[in-house]
């Protein structure tokens, strides 16, 4: 008898955290729970994105470029399921650039298996640079640690690889945060500089969530984020 009043309870919280999840949706500009939804606000373009094997639902709501979130409820299985974001194309070579900025903030569940990232390409997508703000469970990033560098603001553990498809090189922050501004352009500018690329065309910054698992369905939200170009 405890088990099934365990499991009622469970049902119950699980239940009301779905109701919420719904209610907030609901309330939004825009919402969808299409996998592959995408709604243009702004100039940007905030995009579901979920592409993994074995993916779960997944509700994806906004009230701008700059604030929306997600309801994710991934299995607990190895493998990205999705990556909900907002992005903004620049479309300019770097040497054509005078700053690349991003600031942002989040608000994130302390389980599940996720990091809250920046996802920028270059070249067409035959580069892509992901920035780590925060991580959570098991996710690392692809390829082997190169060094530990300052740039952006920010210290990262700085990884080299590629995912068969593109180079990926993965800027780790040393230390999780929830909030602040990033330095695109002095990322991309270092990378350079190692020779790893060279006057790329910068294409899309897109800013989201990687997430693994969230069994039971998990809330992220963007409560903040923006590109400025010039």
């Amino acid at each position: 008898m405890r088990n099934g009043v365990r499991f009622l309870v469970v049902s119950l919280t699980v239940a009301a955290s779905v109701a919420a999840s719904a209610g907030v949706a609901s309330a939004a500009t825009w919402s969808s729970t299409d996998k592959w939804a995408t709604w243009s606000n702004g100039g940007y373009t905030v995009r579901n994105d979920v592409w993994g094997s074995g993916a779960g639902p997944q509700t994806i709501w906004a009230n701008s470029y700059s604030n929306w979130g997600v309801w994710s409820n991934q299995p607990n299985t190895g493998g990205v399921k999705s990556y909900p974001h907002s992005a903004k194309n620049v479309g300019k070579k770097l040497s054509a650039l005078g700053k690349v900025s991003s600031s942002f903030n989040v608000t994130r569940p302390g389980g599940g298996a996720y990091e809250t990232a920046y996802d920028i390409w270059a070249d067409n997508n035959a580069y892509e640079t992901m920035l780590w703000l925060n991580k959570q469970g098991a996710v690392g990033p692809l390829g082997s640690k190169q060094t530990t560098v300052s740039v952006g603001g920010h210290t990262w553990d700085v990884y080299k690889g590629s995912n068969g498809s593109n180079a990926v090189f993965s800027f780790v922050r040393t230390s999780n945060t929830d909030a602040g501004t990033v330095d695109v352009l002095a990322v991309l500018n270092w990378i350079r500089a190692r020779g790893w690329f060279g006057d790329v065309t910068l294409g899309e910054v897109q800013f989201g969530f990687e997430i693994t698992s969230s069994a039971g369905g998990l809330d992220f939200a963007a409560n903040s984020y923006s590109v400025t170009a010039s």
